[in-house]
């Protein structure tokens, strides 16, 4: 195999979509597998759709992955520079030689006048049957052309498509594809402002980094045989292609789309993604409290097989592994229930000052004074509970504050008067209790009383957390201190009389 060269090519015209995370993932793992390079470029050729803040969005969400390319517009390289914006130059020589050499052409219809072709036939194509009756540099005279230019009518060029030819390619996923040339269109490859489409740039981009495989979504399948032409017209030989399946909406028809996102009400975008239209809000993965090494092991599951039963995998494992014929032709269903999963294994192996570095900001906010150490023993506590990073402080809450309500329901059927009185001794001693003596505070006391554990410690579990659920309560007394537990157990006391008083 030739030296790698991938790159991956977004468009900065806002948030990147997570089709577009895992299609940078599978061209960093290609890379990364046969030693190769991974390039990002930004493709802005667009000027109309451009948004500010999409360029610096794209390279945050690659550094939160980690998988931060080797050649960029903010890393350099030797085929600089990565924006097609600052390339405009270059692609108007390789156009204009296209025209030169009779394999594009001028065309001078206005909007206008192609809304109205387009709408008197809905299946109107600019191509092998319809050009020489339009008005372009193949249908007019060579000086009602240079009148034309002259008089700056911000003419296009237009790719000119064979007739009556087979396009073939052998593709990396999906096998061997033919397309008739009759029933592809004329692409405009340069426009009016002298901008080039993503046809033209990304052709030539290609060949001038020497980009060795075209991994992409599927969605541009169908443009791939306008792209082997042009190859041909310039001479160059073309890379390999392999085009991804689709990521499908959990339910139902098509590809999952950012409002899906809100509609399921999960992330749909690496990192989290404001605007000037609140409509146009959505909550990152990174924010809605996913790890990235979670993510990446989800990600490449969607579409992707090692070929074995094995789900967890660490980003060194999908390396070696990874290849492109394991990659299935059809569409991949998003399953939110699956990401969760993957995210509660990630969690549950995590370092737990890491895991509370994560969650401290958060912590800080809502007004929580504590140490690092006790945040890393709260994560420690809590995170074979919960499925996302800030449920540890949600569903662990206690561990902050006292609880400001109970599990009255459970309240109701375990409480009795006859146990206050036992609680306020039990309070008296954890009151009293060096640390170490918590648990003989607590279950000796029940012990040699000859009272049930079954009936008693729900109750305390209640008067700490004020539920049923959380981590092993006596060590969370222990976090908590004897003190703290001490107060709560007699503040929760006065609550449960009034409940089964009442």
């Amino acid at each position: 195999m030739t030296d790698v060269r991938v790159r991956f090519a977004p468009s900065p015209t806002g948030a990147l979509h997570i089709g577009g995370v895992r299609t940078a993932l599978y061209n960093y793992f290609f890379a990364k597998k046969h030693k190769g390079t991974f390039i990002l470029r930004i493709e802005d050729t667009d000027q109309t759709r451009y948004v500010e803040g999409a360029e610096q969005y794209i390279i945050d969400a690659l550094d939160w992955l980690g998988i931060t390319p080797q050649e960029g517009p903010h890393s350099g390289g030797n085929y600089s520079p990565y924006r097609q914006s600052e390339r405009k130059d270059i692609y108007r020589q390789y156009a204009d030689k296209l025209v030169e050499n009779g394999y594009a052409y001028y065309a001078f219809d206005s909007a206008e006048e192609l809304d109205a072709l387009r709408k008197a036939d809905p299946e109107f194509k600019y191509g092998v049957h319809t050009r020489n009756n339009l008005k372009n540099s193949l249908s007019l005279s060579t000086d009602a052309t240079r009148q034309l230019l002259e008089a700056d009518q911000h003419a296009v060029i237009r790719l000119k498509i064979p007739s009556n030819e087979s396009i073939e390619f052998d593709d990396l996923i999906r096998g061997h594809v033919i397309f008739d040339s009759n029933e592809l269109d004329d692409k405009v490859i340069l426009k009016g402002d002298g901008m080039p489409t993503y046809h033209l740039a990304n052709i030539v981009d290609d060949h001038l980094m020497k980009i060795s495989h075209v991994i992409r979504g599927e969605e541009w399948l169908s443009s791939t045989p306008h792209h082997i032409i042009m190859y041909r017209y310039f001479g160059w030989t073309s890379p390999d292609f392999a085009h991804l399946p689709l990521i499908l909406k959990p339910t139902g028809q098509g590809k999952l789309s950012k409002r899906d996102g809100a509609k399921f009400g999960f992330p749909v975008f690496p990192l989290s993604w404001n605007s000037d239209n609140p409509e146009d809000n959505f909550i990152g993965f990174r924010e809605d409290g996913y790890l990235p090494e979670s993510l990446i092991n989800f990600l490449a599951l969607l579409g992707w097989s090692p070929g074995n039963d094995q789900e967890i995998l660490s980003v060194e494992e999908i390396e070696a592994l990874f290849s492109l014929e394991k990659i299935v032709k059809s569409g991949a269903r998003f399953d939110i229930d699956k990401a969760l999963w993957f995210n509660q294994q990630y969690i549950i192996k995590a370092d737990n000052r890491r895991l509370a570095g994560l969650i401290q900001p958060q912590v800080a906010l809502e007004g929580y004074i504590v140490t690092m150490e006790y945040l890393s023993e709260v994560c420690r506590l809590m995170k074979e509970r919960v499925h996302k990073t800030h449920e540890i402080i949600t569903n662990g809450r206690f561990f902050f504050v006292a609880p400001n309500s109970y599990d009255d329901a459970t309240i109701t059927k375990k409480y009795k008067s006859e146990n206050r009185e036992h609680l306020e001794i039990i309070a008296e001693r954890l009151a009293q209790a060096e640390t170490f003596d918590i648990e003989n505070a607590i279950k000796g006391y029940i012990q040699d009383k000859g009272l049930k554990l079954g009936e008693f410690m729900p109750i305390i579990r209640i008067a700490i957390s004020g539920s049923m659920q959380g981590p092993d309560l006596m060590e969370s007394i222990h976090l908590i201190g004897a003190k703290a537990s001490s107060d709560r157990i007699r503040t929760a006391i006065h609550h449960f009389e009034k409940i089964v008083t009442s």
